[in-house]
């Protein structure tokens, strides 16, 4: 399928992306690195299937050491490449190996005396705490940019501080000193070596180990050829392709920047073929790629982080997933649909085989996808299904090679795939495991002194302020939650704005009675949200980059197509019935609610792209916008007057178009 050439994918990702660009290293570093890499992906491979003896803790600490020091040796001190020669200098030498002794210095010292001394830490505990807290920062500094640590030493000045605080303040507390704050980091339930870490040293690291095994092995294009077979010719296939494709890609690529860079680089050139704006292409491609974080089997690094604070299986986290993806992508189709009649789109001929022999030939590919959801279903752990899965696919990219002539070359060239995948794995887990330790800071001050209820109550005061009536406390609330999250988002990752999120907006929707699992979605959805949220918006910044339309208005479009994505999840948390959304009800319960709420996101289509049978005037789309509020809120009255809003703008709609067709006659 040739679509013309490629655009620089690492330069724009590199540029657009909330992790900043890695070294582009002389070969002698690269491969340095890359042997390290494939070493510490063995590590991690070792421990699903011989765990160390000395507890989980243990292993953090030597993944913590082994990783973070990989940091200062890939990244840059800042974020834009300066000169042609970009490896790692005497500074950055240094660093890396301090950060290898502090990070190590509990196994130094014996670990079963680190373990004893817990809470009464020696000078030179101190000492090493600290020196490890502003590696991390630097570290979380060079993968992702100022913001999180800045936040992160605001939370430690609080925790300092706080003591100093008038005594009426709600947010006073009793005070830390510094021996007790980096005691309390070093506390293994939250801190360093707490839950992110740990769901960043296990499954993070596997399925970014499995998504680089896809992509060699072709995973990827094939993704990409298997949509534009489906759709083939017409004048919505373009953008019907590219949602599909983001959606696919998911599995491949954990970045939301990243899968929009990708896609845009191979449907850009169709979309503008067919007639699409360059806004309005980099709008479907950036909500195309976000997407890709939200769809199963995979999802965002944040997901894995539910499973284990709701202490559930990964399984259940996924099927949780399923409805609302379906409902996102949706919204984009219903887009799609109206912009390829708005924009007068036209059918584009693309050199793609048939569906059927695209898929004969690499639907090997949706296998371990497959193996994925099956191992989870019969009990297997998410960290050896995903191995197991990543083991498929090699062995089917292995079977693919040794059809050609020459074997030797064919399984040398295999082997390489994996070790390269190996590396890159772990390589691309770095940013997420600096992230995931500084959140661990964060989530430590919360927890220890008690910020997070404080806050969470000044939410839900700040909701009772307004009403005293429950119904109405909870739906400002979760307004009130859904903003925060979002802005929250806009400073920092995915992964963090969750868990900082949880810990502060998820006990004031608790409280309310909001359960866990609705609680959790509602804020893992929101945090990826605040990817396309302007003014930010990084993935519609790469779309823009792509397709050189205009930021701002690229940003919009963007907002457009996921607009019903920023609605949806308020379904999970107003009424009991959301939790159908989630699939926690019997299924003729999840069959009305999932078609009511489907309704609610076309009339929000309606709203959004000014389209119904035809284009839709302003009285139209007056009407949709109460129609899709009271829809997704699912009670049996709401819903009542929701369809009546939805029959009241059809009725309005074809009243229009059959005086314009009189209109056109006379």
């Amino acid at each position: 399928m040739t679509v013309g050439p490629r655009p620089d994918l690492d330069e724009i990702v590199g540029a657009h992306d909330e992790e900043r660009p890695a070294r582009k290293l002389s070969e002698r570093w690269e491969r340095a690195l890359w042997i390290v890499g494939a070493g510490v992906a063995l590590l991690v491979l070792k421990q699903v299937f011989l765990p160390f003896d000395q507890g989980n803790q243990y292993y953090l600490v030597i993944f913590l050491g082994v990783t973070l020091p990989l940091v200062f040796l890939s990244y840059r001190p800042r974020g834009r490449r300066t000169k042609d020669k970009d490896d790692p200098g005497p500074i950055d030498w240094a660093l890396t190996a301090v950060t290898f002794l502090v990070a190590l210095y509990p196994l130094f010292t014996g670990f079963d005396d680190f373990l004893d001394r817990q809470g009464q830490l020696s000078t030179l505990d101190v000492v090493a705490g600290t020196v490890l807290l502003l590696l991390i920062l630097e570290a979380t500094r060079r993968t992702t940019g100022l913001i999180l640590p800045i936040i992160c030493l605001v939370f430690l000045g609080y925790a300092y501080y706080g003591g100093y605080l008038p005594q009426s303040w709600e947010i006073s507390h009793a005070g830390m000193n510094f021996d007790e704050i980096i005691s309390a980091l070093y506390d293994p339930s939250n801190g360093f070596f707490g839950t992110p870490l740990d769901v960043a040293a296990t499954y993070i690291v596997l399925f970014t180990i499995y998504g680089a095994v896809l992509a060699n092995s072709g995973a990827g294009a094939f993704f990409v050829d298997f949509s534009f077979a489906i759709f083939r010719k017409s004048r919505t296939a373009p953008g019907r392709t590219t949602a599909l494709s983001g959606f696919l890609l998911g599995t491949v690529s954990g970045s939301g920047t990243a899968t929009t860079v990708t896609l845009g680089a191979i449907t850009w050139p169709i979309l503008q073929k067919a007639g699409y704006p360059k806004e309005n292409a980099g709008g479907l491609l950036a909500a195309s790629g976000i997407g890709a974080i939200l769809s199963p089997p995979t999802l965002g690094a944040a997901a894995f982080i539910i499973a284990e604070y709701l202490e559930t299986s990964y399984l259940t986290v996924l099927l949780w997933a399923i409805v609302p993806t379906l409902l996102y992508y949706l919204g984009i189709v219903f887009a799609v649909e109206a912009d390829a009649r708005r924009f007068g789109a036209h059918a584009v001929d693309v050199d793609t085989p048939k569906a059927w022999a695209v898929l004969a030939k690499g639907g090997y590919h949706f296998a371990s996808l497959a193996i994925i959801v099956v191992f989870l279903a019969l009990d297997i752990p998410p960290f050896s299904a995903v191995v197991y899965a990543s083991g498929v696919a090699a062995l089917f990219s292995l079977a693919t090679k040794l059809f050609g002539e020459d074997k030797r070359a064919a399984v040398i060239a295999w082997l390489k795939e994996i070790v390269d995948s190996l590396a890159e794995g772990v390589r691309g887990a770095l940013p997420v495991i600096a992230v995931c330790a500084a959140a661990g800071v964060i989530t430590s001050v919360i927890t220890k002194t008690g910020l997070g209820q404080v806050l969470a109550n000044a939410l839900v005061g700040a909701a009772n302020s307004l009403s005293d009536n429950p119904t109405v406390v909870l739906a400002f609330t979760v307004v009130f939650s859904a903003t925060a999250v979002c802005v929250l988002g806009l400073a920092v990752p995915v992964t963090a704005s969750f868990i900082i999120s949880w810990v502060v907006i998820g006990p004031a929707l608790i409280t309310l009675g909001v359960a866990k699992a609705e609680t959790a979605m509602f804020i893992f959805y929101y945090a990826v949200l605040s990817e396309v949220t302007p003014p930010t918006a990084l993935a519609a910044v790469a779309a823009s980059a792509i397709t050189g339309g205009a930021v701002l208005k690229t940003m919009w479009q963007t907002w457009k197509y996921t607009l019903p994505a920023f609605l949806v999840p308020l379904a999970f948390v107003l009424t009991d019935n959301g939790s159908a959304l989630l699939l926690q009800r019997p299924f003729l319960d999840v069959l009305w609610v999932v078609l009511v709420s489907a309704v609610g996101v076309a009339a929000l289509a309606v709203v959004t792209t000014g389209w119904l049978i035809g284009p839709a005037r302003m009285p139209e789309r007056i009407l949709c916008v109460p129609a899709a509020l009271l829809l997704l809120y699912l009670q049996p009255l709401s819903i009542a007057i929701g369809v009546g809003f939805v029959v009241a703008a059809v009725i309005v709609h074809l009243l229009f178009r059959h005086k314009d067709k009189e209109i056109n006659r006379a």
